[in-house]
């Protein structure tokens, strides 16, 4: 039996790698979610062969509740909350490690002749700080995402010295514990300041960086969990969570540098403190006004179209009405394609997610790195509610707090014209120097409304 649990583990996580793999690609992503979910059923259902239990019933039940739950809120989930799901789905992955860790420390420290030794307490101690702080944090994250709490910076005196301080004062109890294994005072601080290091990491970080706290906290959540496969002795948990550390460390140091910042600024808390200070003086920028039968117009002319979509559009709902602009502009054999920016949105592959909802071919959707050198040869950019991403500041202004920041150079086509509910400023708070340029035309109003009736007049032109 124990040979036949260890292949089954192998086998999960060959299945695991290989569905992480196909994510790499978006027209593999849903095959990919597929084998690695089938992985994960193998997994539990061999872990569950592990235990020795008289009963299953208590299992069986929780499973159906965790289903039920999940189940009820996958489907009435709207697609702009996605990222505040992902938000909370990170934090109770952690909040798993973290009490995992503290039933076994608090089993084997009652239970007479049980012994924990240095690696089992390593491994509680380590799920115990990762845990915390991902619960917490992506606890945090989730409300500045959903408005609850102020989506900009929170920061006070002396901030990181006093993260630098719990930080050592958790080594320095860890340290205790070690000592006093049994004594419950010392592990009882070490949960108090995981989670509160959480809170502090987390708080002074911007709406605007959240892409790449989601990303991190995902991390984090694979490394409570891959400790907590050390506590409990199972390889193919060591296995799963490495896999989401490893690939969330990565997909953070590739929002890092799609944003020009570095992976230290968010490990020490405080990422993205710019956002609250970064104000631009200068003359007032004048834009240009433009209607539904102009847009119309400009799109029933153009050869070659390129879409920038940002979190406006995941507000609006506009996914939808976009695909019936792009059958529109497609019968008119007009080259119709979207350029997607690593962070636009509230989390990795926001933007993507939304487009495959309203059944946008994946090769339609460019990533930056791809799509720039084509911006020149295009004739209409069409900006749905992004606003730091094509900011030309980024590029021109070493006094705008988004200097450096790679962006879409949407400023470089033919014509832009930008779909914007009214001037309001991006996440970054500074001003969108596009906006005046002379290239730029402004489309104001609700984007779903707007967009239909654009969709409407293109209609009674063919």
């Amino acid at each position: 039996m124990s040979t036949a649990i260890q292949i089954a583990y192998l086998v999960a996580s060959i299945l695991f790698i290989t569905g992480i793999k196909l994510l790499g690609k978006t027209k593999d992503a849903r095959r990919g979610n597929m084998l690695s979910a089938i992985g994960m059923l193998i997994a539990i259902i061999a872990t569950l062969l592990t235990i020795n239990l008289l009963s299953y019933v208590e299992i069986f039940v929780c499973i159906l509740i965790g289903g039920a739950i999940g189940l009820f809120y996958a489907t009435k989930v709207a697609m702009t909350k996605i990222p505040e799901m992902v938000a909370l789905f990170n934090g109770f992955g952690g909040l798993a490690s973290f009490a995992v860790a503290l039933s076994d420390y608090f089993q084997k420290s009652s239970a007479t002749g049980v012994s924990l030794d240095a690696v089992n307490l390593t491994s509680i101690i380590i799920s115990v700080l990762i845990g915390g702080v991902t619960f917490t944090g992506s606890m945090i994250a989730f409300l500045k995402l959903d408005g609850k709490i102020s989506g900009q910076p929170i920061t006070f005196k002396g901030q990181h010295p006093l993260n630098l301080l719990l930080l050592i004062a958790f080594v320095v109890t860890s340290v205790l514990v070690f000592l006093n294994p049994g004594n419950l005072v010392f592990i009882g601080v070490l949960i108090g300041i995981s989670l509160l290091l959480g809170i502090l990491t987390v708080i002074p970080i911007g709406g605007a960086d959240m892409p790449v706290v989601i990303s991190l906290l995902n991390s984090y959540s694979g490394m409570a969990a891959c400790a907590t496969g050390f506590i409990l002795n199972n390889n193919v948990l060591i296995v799963a969570g490495s896999l989401v550390g490893a690939s969330g460390i990565i997909l953070t140091q590739i929002m890092c540098k799609a944003m020009n910042r570095s992976l230290t600024n968010v490990l020490l808390g405080g990422f993205g403190q710019t956002v609250a200070t970064g104000g631009q003086d200068g003359p007032a920028i004048v834009v240009k006004e433009i209607g539904v039968e102009e847009t119309a117009m400009l799109f029933d002319g153009a050869s070659s179209v390129l879409v920038v979509p940002g979190y406006g559009m995941a507000v609006a709902q506009a996914q939808h009405v976009i695909r019936e602009l792009m059958e529109q502009c497609e019968k008119r054999k007009i080259d119709f394609r979207f350029a997607i920016h690593p962070v636009a949105g509230r989390m990795p592959g926001h933007m993507n997610v939304l487009l495959a909802e309203a059944n946008i071919s994946y090769d339609k959707l460019i990533e930056m790195e791809s799509i720039n050198d084509d911006f020149p040869n295009t004739d209409l950019v069409f900006i749905v509610g992004a606003n730091d991403v094509v900011n030309p500041a980024a590029r021109t202004n070493p006094q705008s707090p988004i200097y450096g920041m790679p962006i879409l150079n949407a400023d470089k086509a033919r014509t832009v014209i930008v779909s914007k509910r009214s001037m309001g400023k991006g996440y970054a708070g500074i001003e969108n120097e596009l906006f005046g340029y002379p290239n730029c035309l402004m489309l104001f109003g609700d984007a779903k409304q707007t967009i239909t009736k654009v969709v409407s007049e293109m209609k009674d032109m063919s």
